[in-house]
């Protein structure tokens, strides 16, 4: 059995989910009883037109038309909230909260998204990147992916809790963030100034994951259990100035270039998580002969020279096995004739989740093997973020899936770039990153931060139902 969707024929497994935004029960089973999907996801698409339509390009933000903009949409279903922070963060920025209350007899579900997007080019969209225009069957905006469309299905997923009167032993949190595309200062007054609103939360769920649609395949469901700490490093050699046609050994210049030569070489140490051996044991069914078994039992391959060469081989694959350096600004003398008193270079440094950081500085600093370089951590390190595999909340992903994708498998990607989940695991909040949708690849590599951000329509649907079972399963 095949379905036609965006004027494709693709397998049962996807098509079946995505036409009307339904999800086709297995044999046996029957929808979730009590909630008008169709009538969910129209609404939900209308609001995410809305959404977007509010510019919240990050400078400046302006979340705090967003956070009223969500007030105003839960008041009207008789639900209180708070738009929060607004003496606290910059001008024209706030936070967003509202709670549905359950019995108390488990702690409480939150359910968190930013309300800020990226930046765009106009020039190089067809479409308004703010008008929320829908063409043929895909709602084309800036956040469509990320991640205001996550923000209205978990919106939706709340609003149809309340209206159904679904009984809840576990609150539900719903939080909108400031500030998440830039210095994540959004999260960090909410967690700092908020404790009282946190401290019943057992879970979190936002954005992250690898769930990989290819050609209308769905290959596996990712559960983002944890995030690589970046640990940027500036770099600093000074020395003595002085005219370029007479080199001298006090030139900083040559110092600094052995120092990044020797922390681009450092082979550090290779590390596998259990999360990323089901990461990528659920990829070894699209891989051929030797490289399938390596794939299925990675921890045993990284013991064999030929399976260890290849798993690093793959970029992707090498960064989440081991602490990564990048260097990437480099800045000397303004002039070609004159050596600088300085020179520097800024690294970006990307740690496993459990690797200890003092630990780590000092080995970095026995590479470099010289003193006159000076290091300077850059911003802010977040906390350490690796979720266990087994809890109730995980556990409840994996039978919603189960029954949505029959047969495909849950994944367990560690993130190599940054979100706000750190800090709210910092508060003590076990998170988890899904991406609710069933997105092509191609779309999701060019639409998150690119042009033509787009998602499609029968996605919202399918996004509600995948909380509205998620939320009710963990209850």
């Amino acid at each position: 059995m095949v379905c036609l969707i965006s004027n494709r024929v693709v397998p049962t497994v996807f098509g079946l989910m995505l036409a009307s935004g339904f999800f086709c029960p297995a044999a046996g089973q029957s929808p979730t009883p009590g909630f008008d999907y169709d009538k969910l996801q129209a609404e939900g698409v209308a609001l995410l037109q809305q959404y977007i339509r509010i510019n919240t390009s990050n400078p400046p933000g302006n979340e705090i038309q967003t956070a009223r903009f969500l007030h105003d949409v839960l008041s009207r279903e008789g639900i209180e909230s708070q738009i929060l922070d607004t003496l606290d963060l910059p001008p024209g920025r706030a936070n967003f909260y509202a709670r549905l209350k359950g019995d108390g007899t488990k702690k409480a579900i939150a359910i968190v998204h930013h309300m800020d997007v990226v930046p765009v080019s106009r020039e190089f969209w067809t479409a308004d990147p703010f008008a929320g225009e829908i063409k043929d069957g895909y709602l084309y905006g800036r956040g469509a992916l990320d991640m205001k469309g996550h923000g209205i299905v978990q919106l939706m997923a709340f609003i149809a809790l309340k209206r159904a009167g679904v009984p809840l032993h576990r609150d539900i949190v719903l939080i909108g963030n400031a500030d998440e595309e830039s210095d994540g200062i959004g999260s960090r007054t909410f967690i700092r100034k908020h404790p009282d609103l946190l401290k019943d939360v057992e879970y979190l769920l936002t954005e992250g994951a690898d769930t990989r649609v290819e050609h209308g395949k769905v290959k596996w469901w990712g559960i983002d259990v944890g995030e690589k700490r970046p640990y940027w490093q500036k770099i600093t050699v000074t020395g003595k100035a002085g005219h370029g046609s007479v080199p001298t050994p006090g030139n900083p210049v040559p110092r600094l270039a052995r120092a990044i030569e020797r922390l681009a070489a450092w082979q550090t140490e290779v590390r596998i998580s259990p999360a990323v051996a089901r990461f990528f044991k659920a990829q070894a069914p699209f891989e051929t002969g030797q490289h399938r078994s390596w794939m299925a039992d990675a921890t045993a391959a990284l013991k064999d020279p030929k399976g260890r060469a290849w798993l690093l081989s793959d970029p992707g694959r090498s960064a989440l096995l081991r602490n990564t350096l990048t260097p990437t600004v480099l800045t000397g003398s303004d002039k070609t004739n004159t050596i600088p008193q300085q020179a520097s270079a800024e690294v970006d440094i990307r740690l496993l989740p459990a690797q200890d950081l003092a630990a780590f500085d000092r080995e970095m600093r026995r590479v470099v093997a010289d003193t006159a370089v000076h290091f300077q951590t850059i911003g802010d390190v977040p906390p350490r973020m690796d979720s266990p595999l087994d809890t109730d909340l995980f556990k409840a992903i994996e039978r919603v899936v189960g029954r949505m994708l029959p047969g495909v498998p849950v994944a367990t990607p560690v993130s190599q770039g940054a979100t706000d989940r750190p800090y709210y695991a910092g508060a003590g909040i076990i998170c988890y990153g899904v991406d609710p949708y069933l997105v092509e690849f191609e779309d999701n590599e060019n639409g998150v931060h690119g042009n033509d951000e787009r998602l499609a329509v029968s996605n919202v649907g399918f996004g509600i139902r995948f909380y509205l079972n998620t939320l009710i399963e963990a209850q």
